[in-house]
């Protein structure tokens, strides 16, 4: 009996340094290909819910590094650069946008904001982003010209701390187009048209159980949306389980990930 205890102390205490400070520390990349003559060629690189404190240089920096390696066309932001629920406890946005902006990608860096950066200061996080030359899309949509092809990137607000306007966030034209979102919970409204709908928000539960799922979703859909890539009438959306974590330091069966999208 006492070896069992032992044995099951030894187990919790591995599974909790596992927990709080292995897991959120690492990340992964997390490769797609899809088909589209409107996008062939192109390499897009998502990223999301990075949660940068006033300690993370190192991590922003390790994130640029692996998405430079990449050799991106575009390079796609998903909102929540700031952590948690006060601007005291987060690296300043100055800072973020200009560890960010050191991404470089041939066709422009875009992004939308997240509820983290709503309550961080919305106006001061988009205008640090804008500053160092990150597209910031808020409600509305840009051409994007890229190896000789283009297409048209929309971007939403989010839907905790905003009001997302699908309608106004894509050309309107019937002409293919990719919609960023910070939440996935815009996706049952996304018209045909889109190829693809990229999101984040929920950090695939941040705690995930693999044969239940994860405890908190922060969907409105539960699990539906929650990680990974989804499928319906031909529409395309991936959740990434983003960079950082929210409210608590821990992950667990939900490591850490940037995106890369091929598209042929």
């Amino acid at each position: 009996m006492i070896k069992l205890l032992t044995a099951l102390v030894f187990v919790e205490t591995l599974l909790l340094i596992w927990v709080f400070a292995v897991e959120p520390r690492l990340f992964r990349v997390t490769r797609y290909q899809f088909s589209a003559p409107e996008l062939k060629g192109i390499k897009m690189v998502f990223a999301a819910d990075f949660h940068f404190s006033p300690r993370s240089e190192r991590r922003l920096r390790q994130i640029v590094e692996t998405i430079n390696a990449e050799n991106p066309d575009i390079v796609l932001l998903g909102g929540d650069y700031a952590k948690g629920y006060r601007p005291e406890v987060s690296m300043p946005a100055r800072q973020i946008a200009a560890g960010l902006a050191k991404i470089s990608a041939p066709a422009g860096i875009y992004a939308v904001l997240g509820n983290h950066d709503s309550w961080y200061g919305g106006k001061e996080m988009a205008a640090a982003l804008s500053a160092e030359g990150i597209n910031v899309l808020q409600n509305d949509f840009r051409r994007v010209d890229c190896r000789g092809r283009s297409f048209y990137l929309g971007g939403v607000e989010d839907v905790t701390t905003g009001r997302p306007d699908i309608t106004r966030a894509l050309p309107g034209d019937g002409k293919p187009a990719v919609l960023l979102s910070h939440s996935p919970d815009v996706f049952p409204d996304v018209p045909q048209t889109v190829l693809l709908t990229l999101a984040g928000h929920t950090h695939g539960g941040q705690v995930y159980i693999p044969g239940f799922g994860a405890p908190i979703s922060n969907s409105r859909y539960g699990q539906k949306y929650l990680r990974g890539l989804k499928e319906e009438g031909g529409r395309r959306l991936i959740t990434t389980l983003g960079l950082g974590t929210s409210v608590l330091p821990v992950r667990f069966c939900s490591v850490p990930e940037i995106v890369v999208i091929e598209w042929q």
